[in-house]
């Protein structure tokens, strides 16, 4: 939306998705695993979202055949797609929806986060929250190129152009050493530090106080010789060129 707008007004503003930290950060507690998965060996490599036309299905299917030692967690409702068409392994899981009190559980056992989205029509102008909140968990991230995640989080979320990418990836989050980890571990936290949802309303309400001051605010126009032109001495021009009184506001609101 802001891309299609921001050219027709000047004070057209962008607030990126922000995150529930203090929600996504149990996940840092990692021992407090959801029991569905408890069940499901490591290496575990997981998404949670909504299961669509969004999802490329392919890849899916191509990351668990790659290493069959894998588990692939995929947590959400499945809409708008024939659930025949997901792909079956024995080492892919399909929850289904569940709360969202429980995102944090299944975050705390996964290795590595999976932002598998295809690359079409409507994934174009996607943005998705839930980058942050993998980020909360202070998990590695591995994303198809989905635009808003490349310009905002690319040196952070390892971004994936193809199947054998996005594996590579993989391997390669799951392969990090403790120092590694941990350093990625801090970028992430000062990324979720700088962002929540109550300091995007305060920003949002801050721009629109500073409209509401500037409308408020006499207005100071130029005349047709070049002097200051105020409010009053608009009137009395307008009265001058024979304007009704009443219609003077609307007139020079307009201006």
């Amino acid at each position: 939306l802001y891309e299609a707008k921001k050219s027709r007004h000047s004070s057209v503003h962008c607030f990126p998705s922000s995150v529930d930290a203090a929600h996504f950060e149990q996940a840092l507690d990692r021992g407090n695993g959801h029991p569905l998965q408890e069940a499901v060996p490591g290496p575990r490599l997981g998404y949670y979202g909504v299961i669509d036309e969004r999802m490329d299905l392919g890849l899916i299917a191509a990351l668990a055949d790659s290493h069959p030692h894998w588990h692939i967690v995929m947590v959400g409702p499945v809409v708008k797609i024939d659930p025949q068409s997901l792909p079956q392994r024995a080492n892919i899981h399909w929850f289904g929806q569940q709360p969202y009190e429980a995102l944090p559980h299944f975050l705390a056992d996964w290795d590595v986060c999976l932002m598998p989205f295809a690359i079409n029509a409507s994934t174009k102008y996607i943005s998705p929250t839930k980058v942050l909140e993998y980020m909360a968990a202070q998990l590695p991230v591995v994303s198809t190129a989905i635009a808003d995640v490349e310009r905002h989080y690319a040196g952070l979320v390892a971004i994936a152009r193809s199947e054998e990418e996005f594996v590579r990836a993989c391997e390669q989050a799951l392969a990090m050493t403790p120092q590694a980890k941990s350093e990625m571990a801090r970028q992430m936290a000062d990324v979720v530090a700088a962002t929540s949802w109550d300091d995007t309303a305060k920003r949002m309400h801050a721009l629109i106080e500073h409209a509401r001051s500037a409308a408020q605010a006499p207005a100071a126009h130029a005349s047709p010789g070049g002097e200051p032109q105020t409010r009053e001495s608009a009137v009395v021009r307008l009265k001058t060129a024979g304007v009704d009184d009443d219609i003077v506001p609307c007139l020079v609101i307009g201006a």
